[in-house]
């Protein structure tokens, strides 16, 4: 869609888009980037999926995507929407079909110079460890009874069978559970697709990845979060597995039968929906919660197999211990509060390709980083730099305690494949010393680094709105994929 005449700059690195635009609008649309930015965020149908959220039945304030934005199904993929609790819409659009895709970062006491000559062999240890691809099964085939107490406890089901600790529960996004999960609301095919893919990380954009902490922007923030420069880190990239997709699919289609009985009529059925207080929108949201759950047990898991593969490969050489330091969802839908008008509500809170942001002070924040306020975790595109950032006030304010979750792709990976050809881009990959273990050709090409935008410009548009704050820099060392 290209840019419309009625777009008017909204503030620092924010444009708008006013109701007038469209019919069907109820709140304006808004984009976070730079105006450099714009016209090819215009060329795909991002802008046009954006103008379609603006019409979500309860939305509030404005619909909005971050500067990663690019063309998803329904919601556009960087986006935030938050309708009014209860009677406001959920869309399974506005959280996505990898429920629960996350990221997960654990730090080491090793220096880079100490780890220089084992990185080859941990990328492949890690690569046994935490199997990969599409449909790729781990090393845990849960039972029906597990299975179920993994959907609704989480993460903390894991540590309580010995798969961690509870420093791990303590710094990760709501404590790795969602209170509201229901495992009864997820079909039966949604279970066999889950039950032996936790501690598996699937393909696409997924990936295990050890890096090195190359930059740091502000250093009293890097202290609080256990940051050095010359620090190896790891970071964990992955969700729910087919078991989240089965959930999205299983709900799209129920609420695209359900939304006349409510009396919506959408400019796009892929925002299908309904009202968050009817009988579908409770059932998607406990099974949402529960997916969620999936995949947080999901990171606990493989973060148990990166430990494991540690000791392995350095035995004795292996020195203190590997931590969580924050594990963020983005894709997913929470009630929150937030003032809207001056007033503080209850909203649902859809995030697809957005990062909680929660700022300083913020009692969702642990007390450990409350002060500086959350980590936000945005990864790279494999061989790029990736990057921790800070939540902010401002993010509060203007984007209900959002802000980006990466690059975001700028080319298809059917067009990937055609350009990239992947032979060429492990050995460019060699060259900058990056480690590659993955399990197909055509995946590497996929994720080659000219298929997404640049980072470092969308995390430069995000601090320059004030909706988040460098931290530090990271640069990979090896990267485990599908």
């Amino acid at each position: 869609m290209a840019l419309p005449d009625s777009l008017r700059a909204h503030g620092n690195m924010c444009w708008e888009i006013p109701t007038s635009h469209g019919a069907s609008m109820r709140v304006p649309a808004r984009i976070f980037a730079a105006e450099s930015m714009l016209k090819s965020i215009g060329s795909d149908r991002s802008i046009e999926q954006l103008v379609n959220v603006a019409s979500l039945p309860g939305i509030q304030e404005a619909a909005l995507v971050m500067p990663d934005v690019h063309e998803g199904y329904g919601f556009p993929i960087g986006g935030i929407a938050a309708t009014e609790y209860p009677h406001g819409a959920i869309s399974p659009g506005g959280i996505g079909y990898d429920i629960n895709c996350g990221v997960r970062m654990l730090t080491t006491e090793f220096r880079f110079k100490q780890l220089r000559n084992r990185f080859q062999a941990l990328a492949e240890e890690l690569f046994k460890r935490v199997p990969s691809g599409v449909g790729r099964g781990g090393l845990l085939k849960l039972s029906a009874n597990e299975m179920d107490k993994v959907l609704n406890q989480g993460a903390p089901y894991m540590v309580a069978q010995g798969f961690g600790t509870q420093r791990d529960i303590h710094f990760t996004e709501s404590q790795g559970r969602l209170e509201w999960a229901d495992a009864n609301k997820v079909s039966d095919d949604a279970r066999r697709r889950g039950l032996n893919q936790l501690g598996t990380m699937g393909a696409g954009n997924h990936f295990v990845e050890l890096d090195r902490v190359d930059a740091i922007f502000d250093r009293h923030t890097a202290e609080t979060f256990g940051l050095e420069e010359d620090q190896v880190v790891v970071l964990i990239h992955t969700g729910s597995r087919g078991l989240g997709h089965q959930v999205a699919t299983d709900y799209i289609r129920t609420m695209i039968g359900a939304m006349p009985r409510y009396d919506i009529v959408l400019p796009d059925r892929e925002l299908a929906c309904v009202p968050f207080s009817s009988n579908e929108g409770r059932d998607y949201f406990g099974a949402m919660a529960a997916a969620a759950n999936f995949a947080w047990a999901n990171r606990q898991l493989i973060t148990c197999r990166v430990r494991e593969a540690f000791d392995h490969v350095l035995g004795a050489e292996r020195v203190g211990s590997i931590e969580v330091l924050y594990d963020v969802a983005h894709n997913i839908a929470k009630i929150e509060e937030h003032s809207v008008g001056g007033e503080n509500k209850r909203v649902i809170v859809h995030r697809k390709g957005a990062t909680r942001a929660f700022g300083p002070g913020h009692p969702e924040v642990v007390e450990e980083y409350r002060s500086v306020g959350q980590p936000v975790l945005i990864p790279g595109s494999m061989g790029t730099a990736s990057y921790v950032l800070a939540g902010t006030e401002m993010s509060m304010r203007c984007s209900f305690g959002s802000t980006c979750h990466g690059a975001g792709r700028r080319m298809s990976r059917s067009k990937a494949r055609r350009e990239v050809h992947a032979g060429d881009l492990l050995k460019e990959l060699k060259q900058l010393g990056i480690v590659v273990q993955a399990g197909s050709k055509r995946g590497v090409a996929e994720e080659a680094p000219k298929a997404y935008k640049d980072v470092d410009s969308v995390v430069d548009v995000v601090q320059d709105a004030g909706i988040a704050r460098k931290v530090a820099r990271v640069r990979p060392l090896a990267v485990i994929k599908g």
